[in-house]
């Protein structure tokens, strides 16, 4: 499966030094890891983690689930003992923490390619000045898949109130999103602290979801299920979707201008939309 056209619903981190953790997430049925050799690790035990996640990726059994590894940022004194081990290992991809500019996406590449190393960058959008440069972030590089939402870190920068509907953060995501998605690139909601709060997590997924996000980022395998659902299509969007495409085309196998479908008018931006909602059932479909 192509990189890009995986689904992203639910995208969970996974301490890189709890090897346990490491072994049970390829049996989990989340769409994508994140192996943390960052904030999930102590300074002590940074070296530890390095070599079991390295490890975990050399043996592999992520099969078409994304595995990216979040390494410590350019400041700090892991990165380029983190790119040395990591790199050996052949990563699909490397996520870079507080990304401020599209310069920090760009000098992780030439630190990549410097170590022949070929994989797809993501960048965290987790501080004020990396929202306020979110286009340039996006249109930094080539090697960039995709955003991941550090809302955490965003609010406590931000000194912004915790409230259930995220309205404090909402200017936020829309700048993110629209910078991610005006490069066509992957973008992923933050994670939702209260991790045995079902429905808070059931609601936020579902604002996510309308925003625009492609899934959301998880702190605990309990939350897997309900983000797949949440950020997957539901029955009723995936047949009408169907019956959009197939009354645009007999509209032009007709030589009609226009499609109807249940007194609706059906332009090409909808048969479009539709298009993807059918592509992203089929992506999930096929890692069952």
């Amino acid at each position: 499966m192509e990189y890009c056209s995986r689904p992203f619903r639910s995208v969970l981190y996974v301490p890189g030094s709890n090897q346990r953790a490491l072994e049970k997430s390829k049996s989990l049925s989340a769409d994508g890891f994140i192996l943390d050799l960052e904030d999930a690790v102590a300074p002590d035990r940074k070296r530890e983690a390095r070599d079991s996640v390295a490890d975990a990726l050399r043996y592999g059994g992520f099969e078409n689930r994304t595995a990216m590894v979040r390494i410590n940022g350019h400041e700090s004194p892991w990165y380029d003992a983190d790119l040395d081990r990591i790199c050996g290992a052949e990563p699909e991809a490397i996520l870079l923490p507080k990304v401020n500019s599209g310069s920090d996406v760009r000098r992780l590449e030439d630190d990549l390619g410097r170590r022949e190393c070929e994989a797809f960058i993501w960048a965290m959008m987790e501080t004020p000045l990396g929202i306020l440069n979110a286009s340039g972030i996006a249109s930094s590089s080539s090697r960039l898949a995709g955003f991941v939402l550090g809302t955490n870190d965003l609010a406590k920068d931000l000194g912004s109130r915790s409230l259930p509907d995220r309205s404090p953060l909402a200017a936020s995501l829309g700048i993110a999103l629209l910078a991610a998605k005006s490069q066509s690139l992957i973008c992923i909601d933050g994670v939702y602290n209260a991790f045995r709060d079902s429905d808070g997590f059931a609601r936020e997924c579902e604002q996510g979801r309308d925003y625009g996000f492609d899934g959301k980022s998880l702190i605990h395998p309990a939350q897997i299920e309900a983000a797949n659902l949440a950020f997957a299509p539901s029955a009723e969007e995936l047949e009408l979707a169907r019956k959009q495409v197939a009354a645009y085309e007999q509209a032009e196998r007709d030589g009609r201008g226009v499609a109807v479908l249940d007194g609706r008018i059906v332009e090409n931006l909808h048969v479009e939309s539709a298009k993807r909602i059918i592509a992203k059932a089929a992506s999930i479909a096929r890692l069952r």
